[in-house]
């Protein structure tokens, strides 16, 4: 197997003063640790790029790998697939793996192409790919191209956000990079993993998103009101969304099949049973969390400097205020959810409007309804998180005020 980087991490011991070092604070450190364990969970999910499936009916393992186009040694001319009529290609090509215990080996592939653009994997010399290795006592018996290697784009673009992030936001910047970080582990690490052993999608979603909601406001804001406050406003929103949703879910019969992907569930080798319907709920709670955060934090950090600006304002004012900048986000943010999902679903409402289907025909199509109840939901607790925000910060303010 290819050999592992290795990440060593060495931290001094608490009250030491190196020479010539720098003196960290408590709060310092804690977010140092917090940056280098983000980053060791990136790096070490960055190292997958070979996977490894045990053909055990098959008589040999199929091995994914990367590699690279050296040359297309001939294009064969048309031919009809055999008993089909489809017009058949095939690309003879040269192609060296570059991931893996056979990087470097330069494998010959036939590369079969249909006349279908949804299928044909057209490759030029120079492309980056993914390949399917049939491995066989250490022998590489034949090798196929599944797809694009379009990962080192993603990470591209990836890299620049976080870039991005670090020059405008500074500090903030690397702080939310780091909640950002978090939540990736807590969805691939404990969310995902779970779900796969049979465990509740709702209320595994419920942890996720506490846990990421806390720690977020925490690093973004600190310990202070205006962070307990959003975390407040923000678990109400989500909470709100998540009972909306299977509320009109159960009434409306919902089965969380709606999508092809829910449907070939039923057919993991791992042969679990999922609840659907919990699927469903828990991915609208998580799609609307980012929002809800946005809307709680906003607000509450809204008053928070209008306190500061105007210490004696009267908590009514206070909250007045608050509601102010929720019903100026509330029509943005509300949109923002609405075209999201709607952004997503482009070719099936042309397919809809192509084949002229009526609205109430519309309406009742499980995936149709599926989509409105996940937009609709998260909206209303969106809408919900602004008083929620305002009041409960109202509130804590004047608590603080008091015990002053």
């Amino acid at each position: 197997m290819q050999a592992e980087n290795v990440i060593i991490i060495v931290v001094g011991s608490v009250g030491t003063k190196p020479k010539g070092g720098v003196v960290l604070t408590i709060r310092q450190k804690i977010i140092l640790i917090i940056v280098m364990i983000s980053v060791l969970f990136l790096h070490t999910a960055a190292l997958g790029e070979e996977y490894e499936y045990e053909g055990e009916d098959l008589g040999y393992d199929e091995v994914m790998a990367k590699g690279k186009v050296l040359k297309i040694e001939e294009s064969t001319a048309p031919n009809s697939l055999e008993g089909t009529g489809i017009p058949l290609t095939v690309q003879e090509i040269e192609v060296k793996v570059t991931s893996g215990v056979y990087k470097g080996q330069a494998l010959h592939v036939e590369n079969h192409l249909m006349d279908n653009p949804a299928y044909d994997i057209i490759v030029e010399e120079g492309d980056r790919v993914e390949l399917l290795l049939e491995v066989k006592d250490g022998n590489i018996e034949a090798a196929y191209i599944t797809s694009y290697d379009r990962s080192v784009y993603v990470y591209y673009l990836a890299a620049a956000f976080i870039i991005l992030l670090l020059v405008v936001g500074k500090m903030k910047g690397l702080k939310a990079t780091v909640s950002l970080a978090v939540m990736i582990f807590l969805i691939l690490k404990i969310l995902i993993p779970y779900m796969l052993k049979g465990y509740s999608p709702i209320m595994l979603s419920v942890v996720v998103t506490v846990i990421s909601t806390v720690i977020t406001f925490l690093l973004v804001g600190g310990v202070t009101i205006k962070s307990l406050s959003a975390i407040i406003g923000t678990a109400g929103g989500v909470l709100i969304a998540a009972g909306i949703a299977v509320i009109v879910g159960k009434l409306a019969r919902l089965t969380g099949l709606g999508v092809e992907e829910a449907r070939m569930l039923m057919y993991i080798p791992q042969g679990i049973e999922f609840d659907f319907q919990g699927l469903l709920f828990a991915g609208i709670i998580i799609g609307s969390l980012g929002a809800v955060m946005d809307v709680s934090m906003s607000i509450a950090s809204s008053m928070d400097e209008v306190k500061h600006a105007n210490p004696d304002i009267a908590t009514n004012d206070l909250i007045k205020s608050g509601m102010n900048v929720g019903r100026d986000i509330m029509g943005t943010m509300s949109n923002t959810l609405i075209l999201a999902y709607t952004g997503a679903s482009i070719p099936l409402l042309l397919l809809l409007s192509a084949y002229e289907n009526t609205l109430s025909s519309v309406l009742n199509f499980d995936f149709i309804t599926t989509e409105i109840v996940r937009s609709l939901a998260g909206s209303i607790g969106l809408i919900v998180t602004i008083p929620l925000t305002a009041f409960i910060t109202g509130f804590l303010e004047k608590l603080q005020s008091g015990n002053q």
